[in-house]
């Protein structure tokens, strides 16, 4: 997964050095007061500030009002135990596809306003968003985030969230999909956030992974780097998590189902801006794309403004003809990427996961739910670890809303350190 090639047990003590220099490299600091918007500077590049403050009542409203609002579906709470006090992250991080080059990304630090010193964590993964400002550190503009936040942070837990490259308030292109992009964002994510506790005097027990959708496939993706680095994760839990991009899109151009969600075609563009950006393959996107889809396409990666209805929702108005042939689609540039980099559940995975999934899910079909699962238990005996769970006939976005509850009491469950 590293381009320095190294293997499993050099990798690990690279990890562990690097996590132990930065922790200590933070924790040698003297704490301050962070005062919004003002950043205070941890070390080795690492800094923090204030974003704002959420009591009891803003997060019990998100779950009584605003999440069944959003979601469709109503999940009463128990009422949040404490507020919660809101960070952004800053934080070096590096680009793997593109030799490792340095950038800065963002995320968000939610801590629970109380006095203990020990939290659980979860690191949670936003899913597919169109506006560049919603994700995890612009938490009024992330449904999702602000549901995982009454569900987990005003119940206790420590929650982080990175903001992916070219989100948030990245100045790199989207990087849709770049599995080790997205894995290089979320581990430093973590490295750096656990910096910032440790500056702030606090620490954490159990790590747990969380995602939905886009971040259900970023939550295996960045299990399998946790876990090739040696760092201990509880549990991990996903929602409608497409771990195949190849399967995916397979599914949508050959197998199309008539529940099939009407913006599928986002998933092409993103894919196909990104995979050109970060891979380094020049006129892709217009090799993939209609003369008709492109020019829309790109102003919605570029996030420039352009109508919804510019972007044809018939696949065959979008994309070039030659790619609805599965050998043609298949030996394609964009194509082999799919196949080749965008999995994340080929390996053996050692860590408990539950992946849940939708009976009525217009994007990810129930086979699929259950693919990274049926792929564990196909080697030899199985793999037991891994399972698929149902949450009924519930769509995209009522599958996420009705798992995250299942995902709190099963994490709660999960012995600590």
């Amino acid at each position: 997964m590293n381009r320095l090639n190294l293997s499993p047990r050099p990798f690990r003590a690279l990890a562990a050095r690097f996590v132990a220099t930065l922790v200590l490299t933070a924790a040698a600091v003297l704490p301050a007061a962070a005062q919004e918007g003002g950043r205070i500077e941890v070390g080795s590049g690492v800094g923090y500030e204030a974003i704002g403050r959420w009591d009891t009542a803003r997060l019990d409203s998100v779950v009584s009002t605003e999440a069944p609002a959003f979601f469709g579906i109503d999940s009463p709470a128990p009422p949040a135990r404490n507020a919660v006090k809101l960070y952004r992250v800053t934080y070096p991080s590096v680009v793997p596809e593109r030799g490792n080059r340095p950038i800065i990304a963002t995320g968000l630090l939610a801590i629970p306003d109380t006095d203990a010193t020990r939290f659980p964590l979860l690191s949670y993964q936003h899913g597919t968003v169109y506006g560049k400002q919603q994700v995890p550190s612009f938490p009024d503009q992330s449904p999702e985030t602000a549901l995982a936040l009454a569900r987990f942070a005003g119940q206790g837990y420590v929650v982080i969230g990175a903001d992916y490259f070219g989100m948030g308030s990245s100045t790199e292109p989207e990087g849709y999909l770049v599995k080790e992009s997205h894995q290089q964002a979320t581990f430093d994510m973590l490295i750096a956030s656990r910096a910032v506790l440790a500056h702030m005097k606090l620490a954490t027990g159990k790590l747990v992974l969380g995602g939905w959708s886009q971040g259900g496939f970023v939550t295996m993706a960045l299990l399998e780097k946790l876990e090739n680095a040696g760092v201990k994760v509880a549990g991990a839990a996903t929602a409608s998590a497409p771990v195949d991009g190849f399967l995916c899109l397979n599914g949508f151009l050959f197998f199309p189902r008539a529940n099939d969600a009407n913006w599928v075609n986002s998933l092409f563009v993103l894919t196909a801006f990104s995979f050109e950006n970060y891979y380094g393959v020049p006129g892709l996107a217009r090799s993939l794309l209609t003369t008709e889809g492109y020019e829309a396409g790109r102003k919605i990666y570029e996030r420039e403004p352009v109508e919804a209805a510019d972007l044809p929702t018939d696949l065959h108005k979008l994309i070039q003809p030659d790619y609805f042939d599965p050998q043609f689609f298949a030996a394609s540039a964009y194509g082999r990427i799919l196949k080749e980099r965008t999995n994340a559940y080929r390996w053996v995975i050692t860590t408990p996961v539950r992946n849940y999934y939708g009976e009525d899910d217009e994007v990810i079909a129930t086979d699929f739910g259950k693919l990274a699962a049926s792929y564990q238990h196909a080697m030899g005996a199985g793999n037991s670890r891994v399972e698929a769970i149902s949450t009924g006939k519930t769509n995209h976005r009522g599958t996420y809303a009705t798992a995250i509850p299942e995902w709190k009491a099963w994490f709660d469950s999960l012995p600590d350190e």
